[in-house]
């Protein structure tokens, strides 16, 4: 794209954007899912939405997908999230709305699920105490996506909340998430499950490697012993399979209901930008709309006036002898310069976006890093 310095790119000159009505778009959700790449205040977005939710009187529940502690310094929790929601201190509240807190722990809730889906106790014993299960809780590589999915049901579910805000991770990994309870439908359909489970419903009780030539096979490259662990795992889940594929169909539901929004988070920079760009047309292959979009640590234009109007203006001052004010002018000329940059950049993605709330937050002269400045923040994503 060329840059035009003289052209003045505003958010509303791209057809189908609105600004300042990302309180709309709160106000009509259950579920809000805060999506974008690393780096562009994606956690930090997602902690005022849950903080201005709260005093307007909603019962929200923040939950970061992300281990670091963002989330957790950002509203003040010295002692960190758990995977139990928490309550925070919520000051100045109006209304009589409640604001919670957690991080997914991945090994706990994929507990909690089991145990939810299993018939009896010692079924889920037998489950969660096989070393298989013990060593993909954490590891294996879809767990932590799925599992997610899951907290956000159970929160949805949880008379509680009447919100839930997820920060989800970067870009690329958010469709991760939101893909994985169909993948998991796609693999209780696929052949080898149905190939481990197949002892469980032929009325064999045993099903080892050798019994099998597919299985021996696999067993010579992963190693009998793994093998074998996965064997009875997966048939430990036997009838629970049932119990899984409905509650994936139930969160993909939840995912595309009227009343899940997903919030779009960017920062002014190419790369970011790009990414961004490219997340919001794969959403929408998908099937998902981006209902709002945030564009964080855009430079302010200090003023109405014109890159060359301030460039002129300089070189005046020069002429007349006053050079600090002609640096002043010149330093203006360079921060309009910037600006206007910023926002032809932002073109593609906002013409990407058009229809959805948009909301430019400047950039702020210090990072985010605890309620105070979440409180400034507020102040640029809901005026």
């Amino acid at each position: 794209m060329t840059f035009d310095p003289q052209r003045r790119v505003e958010l509303r000159d791209v057809p189908g954007t609105t600004r300042n009505s990302l309180s709309e778009v709160v106000d009509g959700a259950s579920v809000l899912v805060c999506c974008g790449s690393g780096g562009v205040g994606k956690t930090t977005t997602a902690a005022v939405i849950g903080l201005e939710a709260a005093r307007g009187g909603r019962r929200v529940v923040v939950v970061t997908i992300d281990p670091a502690r963002r989330l957790a310094d950002a509203l003040g929790l010295a002692d960190g999230l758990t995977g139990e929601p928490q309550r925070v201190s919520v000051d100045e509240a109006p209304g009589s709305g409640e604001l919670w807190a957690m991080m997914l722990d991945t090994p706990a809730m994929f507990e909690r699920v089991v145990r939810a889906n299993a018939p009896n106790a010692a079924q889920a014993d037998r489950i969660v105490e096989s070393r298989f299960f013990r060593n993909i809780a954490g590891a294996l590589s879809g767990t932590q996506e799925y599992m997610a999915s899951e907290a956000l049901h159970e929160l949805h579910d949880d008379e509680r909340f009447d919100l839930v805000v997820v920060d989800t991770p970067p870009s690329r990994n958010a469709l991760d998430f939101l893909d994985a309870p169909g993948v998991l439908t796609r693999f209780l359909e696929h052949r080898a499950f149905k190939l481990l489970m197949m002892p469980t419903r032929t009325g064999f009780r045993v099903l080892t490697v050798a019994t099998q030539p597919i299985l021996k096979a696999i067993g010579r490259v992963v190693g009998s012993d793994v093998l074998a662990d996965a064997v009875a795992f997966f048939q430990a889940f036997a009838g629970m399979d049932v119990g899984f594929r409905q509650r994936a169909e139930a969160v993909t539901a939840l995912l595309r209901a009227d009343t899940t929004r997903f919030i779009l988070v960017a920062s002014p920079q190419r790369d970011t930008l790009a990414e961004a760009i490219w997340f919001a047309d794969q959403l929408a292959g998908q099937g998902f709309s981006v209902h709002a979009t945030v564009i964080n640590r855009v430079h302010p234009r200090f003023g109405e006036g014109t890159v060359a109007e301030a460039a002129s203006r300089a070189v005046a001052a020069t002429k007349r002898g006053k050079f600090q004010l002609a640096a002043v002018w010149n330093n203006l000329a360079e921060l309009r310069t910037i600006a206007a940059a910023e926002r032809a950049e932002l073109t593609p993605l906002l013409e990407q976006v058009a229809g959805s709330a948009v909301v430019e937050v400047p950039l702020l002269p210090s990072d985010v890093h605890d309620v105070v400045a979440l409180d400034v923040l507020a102040r640029h994503l809901f005026a």
